[in-house]
């Protein structure tokens, strides 16, 4: 099919719907460029800390952070706060739900030697797991949105009062609108939904979770200063990072989250990244060859769509033939091993781009 062309009507505007990194829109590289004599500069000096400040007071806004909470970054992304959480945040044990891929590096990460073996409660890839109930933890964590199996969970406080409930919220945050008071740490790296590059962690903290990370402090466990987040909340009061920040990363968020401001905030984010994925799934549904991999309709993510498709339709030859096009990463993720296409339907994703997607998938499966 490497002659497959697709009619001018049916090609996006901006082809990339990939799970991954986050299509960027062009006025936020207008942006980096225009505040690019910032990069190869002192973080510690007043232009680049002045940049760290509006994106924090940015989130604060954008989230409406209840009294007493905290925007605090540090370097690395999730994989790094996994880390960082198993030292500073985790007291004796955590409790989990896994139901998809990072949910579970989330329960590798809270395995170290000096805790407890966390409690789990596993779920099949496309459903969402619920705690029992039965779990003795002082840390009950999930994900927000599971970005390999576009399942998303409910945010809704967990476990006994004096428990801390921390969720990942990587691929959720900035497309999907929470209470942020149902939670105690909301985390999530920023190449998702704020259209962002990587090399960064964004955590909104209650001031439960910060007397937490203070007194694991001043304790007598080891924890290194990269991973320590009692150093991130200190930095983060200064705004700064331990180690020097990406700059650039900075600065695409800053445009992402001035746009949702903009724009109306987190509520039309939140609708935005509906009426996309609202889209994607009303078409599987009514397609003879496809089917939303998530059945429950109330789990479905309104940021990842997955769609399953029968025996009749290859999807690896479906992509490679949109790719053609320039229509690109819209692969399952690769542990699924599933006959499935996975659609981005993040805040800067356009809804008119997705619709012509879908005309674009039905082109290339008629020319198969």
């Amino acid at each position: 099919m490497s002659d497959f062309r697709l009619p001018d009507e049916l090609v996006p505007v901006d082809g990339r719907f990939g799970c991954g990194p986050s299509k960027i829109r062009a006025e936020q590289v207008a942006h980096l460029v225009k505040h690019s004599h910032l990069l190869g500069t002192s973080h510690r000096q007043k232009p680049v800390r002045d940049l760290v400040g509006r994106v924090r007071s940015g989130l604060a806004e954008l989230y409406r952070l209840p009294a007493g909470y905290e925007v605090v970054l540090g370097n690395g992304g999730s994989t790094a706060f996994w880390d960082a959480a198993a030292f500073s945040l985790i007291e004796r044990r955590s409790a989990h739900l896994s139901f998809g891929e990072f949910g579970h590096k989330f329960v590798t990460a809270a395995g170290a030697p000096w805790l407890q073996s966390p409690a789990v409660v596993v779920g099949e890839p496309g459903t969402v797991s619920a705690f029992t109930g039965g779990e003795e933890a002082d840390v009950f964590a999930f994900p927000h949105n599971e970005t390999s199996t576009g399942a998303m969970a409910a945010v809704r406080r967990q476990g006994p009062r004096d428990s801390l409930t921390v969720v990942d919220a990587t691929s959720a945050a900035g497309g999907v609108n929470i209470d942020v008071s149902e939670t105690d740490v909301y985390y999530f790296a920023p190449q998702k939904n704020f259209a962002s590059d990587g090399g960064l962690w964004f955590a909104l903290m209650s001031p439960a979770a910060i007397e937490r990370i203070e007194r694991i402090a001043a304790s007598d466990r080891y924890i290194p200063e990269f991973l320590s987040l009692s150093v991130a909340v200190d930095n983060s009061r200064l705004d700064q990072t331990l180690n020097t920040p990406a700059i650039a990363t900075l600065l695409l968020m800053e445009a992402q989250i001035r746009w949702m401001l903009d724009s109306g905030g987190l509520a039309w984010a939140d609708a935005r990244t509906r009426e996309s994925s609202g889209m994607v799934y009303s078409w599987a549904e009514k397609h003879p060859n496809a089917t939303p991999f998530v059945t429950n309709p109330d789990h479905r993510s309104q940021v990842v769509a997955t769609i399953d498709f029968d025996d009749s339709v290859n999807a690896a030859t479906v992509s490679a033939m949109l790719r053609a096009n320039g229509i690109v990463d819209i692969d399952p993720y690769r542990k699924l091993g599933r006959n499935q296409l996975r659609i981005a339907t993040f805040t800067a994703v356009e809804p008119t781009d997705v619709s012509r997607l879908l005309g674009a998938i039905d082109a290339a499966i008629a020319a198969l």
